[in-house]
């Protein structure tokens, strides 16, 4: 690999059998049928807060950055799971009550009232049960500092079994080869080599401007920021630390735009943990799934250009 490295600006993320690639407003995704066609759907998201001028402004539009990828993600995921056949089940007892209640709006709701469950289940594992967990030491650890430590410690512990009990699936494994794909062709052409299955095979599966390196980042910065909340009333804890979530992902987010446009000494062992995160979180993938992520790219990429401008 040449030891020149250009930063491409294109990001995205696995999703079912397939890869979604974005580059400014543009975002394609690329999803292998069951007749073992590659579908490619390339189409825009705008944002939700598009053309206010607080998405350029620095640690608050980390914030509209991590809505906007939440949100994009889900879509992505759905329309994956649209043409690969998941939503082809039988029709439950919930979804006709659903029909029946909210009609035409029936789906839409569903996946509110989904990504509203998840967002709970997130909250209950890596904010309340640390809380609650770590509360129970209260009595043997009297410094809040100390404690607000041993928190963020066990959540990191969450963090770090939770996804080795994951990758043990068989689906959220081949979801980990796609997720290894989009590294290896984003590294690929950053390297400065032609986007093809053998350059891309040849490619790091790791890249420092990973969500998974962001996660870490917000767990990180969490321990930190909550170390400063000094009350007694247990209520007001959780209160805060809900409130600084958004503090805490516009930070994470100014960190992980720091480390992929860096490669200086002090920036590439701040990004080190995460980068060692993705090897739970990616796995090498096949050529089949390479082609998909190739295709994602050029959807919305023209890497050719990028080469030609970049290395000449």
């Amino acid at each position: 690999m040449k030891k020149k490295v250009c930063n491409s600006g294109i990001g995205g993320q696995a999703v079912l059998e397939g890869v979604m690639m974005k580059n400014k407003e543009a975002y394609a995704i690329a999803v292998r049928k069951q007749d073992g066609e590659i579908d490619l759907e390339i189409t825009e998201y705008h944002g939700v807060m598009h053309g206010s001028v607080l998405t350029k402004v620095p640690f608050i539009r980390g914030v509209f950055n991590f809505i906007d990828s939440f949100i994009l993600g889900m879509r992505s995921i759905n329309h994956s799971a649209d043409l690969f056949g998941v939503t082809d089940d039988p029709e439950t007892g919930f979804d006709r009550f659903m029909k029946k209640l909210f009609k035409d709006k029936a789906e839409k709701v569903t996946s509110g009232l989904t990504v509203l469950l998840s967002v709970i289940l997130a909250l209950g594992l890596f904010i309340f049960l640390p809380y609650y967990l770590s509360s129970i030491l209260e009595r043997y650890i009297m410094n809040s500092s100390l404690l607000a430590l041993v928190e963020g410690l066990i959540r990191l512990v969450i963090f770090l079994l939770y996804l080795l009990a994951i990758s043990l699936l068989k689906d959220i494994r081949r979801l980990f080869m796609y997720h290894g794909a989009e590294h290896k062709c984003i590294n690929c052409i950053e390297h400065g080599h032609e986007l093809t299955v053998e350059n891309v095979k040849k490619a790091s599966r790791l890249h420092k401007r990973c969500g998974t390196s962001f996660l870490l980042f917000v767990m990180v910065i969490s321990i930190i920021l909550f170390m400063f909340i000094k009350v007694d009333n247990p209520a007001l804890r959780i209160v805060f630390r809900l409130l600084l979530i958004p503090v805490i992902a516009g930070i994470s987010y100014e960190v992980i735009k720091l480390a992929g446009r860096s490669n200086n000494v002090i920036v590439n062992l701040l990004s080190a943990p995460g980068l060692a995160l993705q090897f739970i979180t990616t796995k090498e993938p096949d050529e089949d799934m390479i082609e998909v992520a190739i295709k994602s790219v050029e959807g919305v990429f023209d890497w050719k250009n990028f080469l030609e401008e970049k290395f000449g």
